[in-house]
């Protein structure tokens, strides 16, 4: 595999601090360009970054200059990674994208983008499929196009990988009731204010997190077509590309945040739509045999495990299972019948992990097996 220059956009922010650290030590991906807002550019990286990892800044980025978030200052990077706040993310994504870049994004922005890809990594990454498309509409305006692909919300993604497993074995999904229990790490630095979640759960999440984890999962689990469900073939330069049709997922979603640092924790229950449902001992067995594309392209930031289910009653936890494998897989338990749908069980994802930097991480590893990176073109 040849070295990748990468550069990472919000860099000093929470998510941005987080690809630098996966960045470090990364295998093929070098780490060659910094970007950041105004009062941070010009300043060496170690200099002015509040670094609040658990680890030191890698050695690759600590001298690092920082640079203003445009694509002129990112000259031999083929990918970006972005971290960049959503009030910020879209015009300059989308600059970045119009010069030719690969931009991996984690904000909410171009996700309800019919064009644009919205990846959970260890579910659907053949939606890349629609890149040559979302590619082939900036020929005439920007002849040097690269293109965006989004990770989904944090809550989303961790949702959407048993979910998957459970659609794949037996069919479509009808309807979900989604409890989350969602870490203060999820709401950045400095976060929510000690006096508000000590002692205390808030039963409200701004930002749209509710209509973000209903809306997101019908395109993650769905598929490329139209909207009855037909194939739409679009020729563009001789290859075959297909637009999206939704899942018919019904979700109902309620958020919370709880007085723990990192990890979420969702309370889900599940109906099909094909009678009779599902045994819990079937569903135990697809949940624990799932794998995905990722994991047989040999992605080196992909877990073993996409789906790790454990037998204790008491798990998964936080505190306990946040940092296996990295936090790049789902930890499921408590696997049961509902007695108002049909199965239920609880779920934890790593928020700041496969719920932000490392989806991203592993979605442009996946396109780089895959072949949709290509050497960058010179930016002016």
């Amino acid at each position: 595999m040849r070295t990748i220059n990468v550069g990472v956009l919000g860099a000093t922010g929470t998510v941005g601090q987080r690809f630098i650290l996966l960045l470090g030590t990364h295998p093929y991906f070098r780490l060659h360009a910094l970007g950041a807002s105004a009062r941070s550019v010009g300043h060496r990286y170690s200099d002015i970054t509040a670094w609040k990892q658990t680890q030191p800044i890698p050695v690759i980025a600590k001298d690092l200059i920082v640079q203003p978030c445009s694509p002129e200052h990112f000259k031999d990077v083929e990918i970006v990674f972005s971290g960049l706040d959503a009030e910020v993310a879209g015009g300059i994504e989308l600059a970045f994208r119009h010069a030719g870049f690969a931009v991996f994004s984690n904000a909410k922005n171009h996700r309800r983008d019919p064009t644009v890809p919205l990846i959970v990594p260890l579910v659907n990454t053949s939606h890349l499929a629609i890149l040559p498309y979302q590619q082939s509409l900036l020929l005439d305006s920007h002849p040097n196009h690269g293109f965006i692909v989004t990770n989904a919300n944090c809550a989303a993604t961790g949702c959407a990988v048993p979910l998957a497993a459970l659609q794949r074995a037996f069919g479509p999904i009808e309807s979900a009731m989604i409890t989350t229990m969602q870490a203060i790490s999820g709401a950045g630095y400095p976060g929510v204010p000690s006096m508000d979640i000590f002692d205390n759960v808030i039963p409200y999440i701004g930002g749209g997190e509710e209509d973000k984890l209903e809306w997101e999962l019908s395109k993650i689990l769905g598929d490329i077509g139209d909207q009855d469900g037909k194939v739409i073939e679009l020729a563009v330069e001789s290859n075959n590309v297909k637009l999206f049709v939704l899942s018919g997922i019904r979700v109902s979603a309620a958020c919370n945040r709880v007085p723990v640092l990192e990890g979420h924790t969702e309370c889900v229950s599940v109906r099909f739509a094909r009678r009779p449902a599902p045994k819990v001992e079937d569903v135990i067995k697809v949940l624990k045999s799932y794998t995905c594309e990722a994991q047989s392209l040999k992605c080196p930031s992909a877990p073993k495990h996409a789906l790790i289910v454990h037998d204790e009653q008491d798990r998964p936890q936080p505190r306990l299972d946040r940092d296996v494998q990295s936090g790049a897989g789902v930890s499921v338990g408590r696997v049961r019948e509902c007695k108002v749908m049909d199965i239920k069980f609880v779920l934890m994802a790593n928020n700041v992990a496969i719920g932000a930097a490392t989806s991203s991480l592993i979605n442009a590893e996946v396109a780089v097996e895959k072949g949709y990176i290509h050497p960058p073109t010179s930016v002016n």
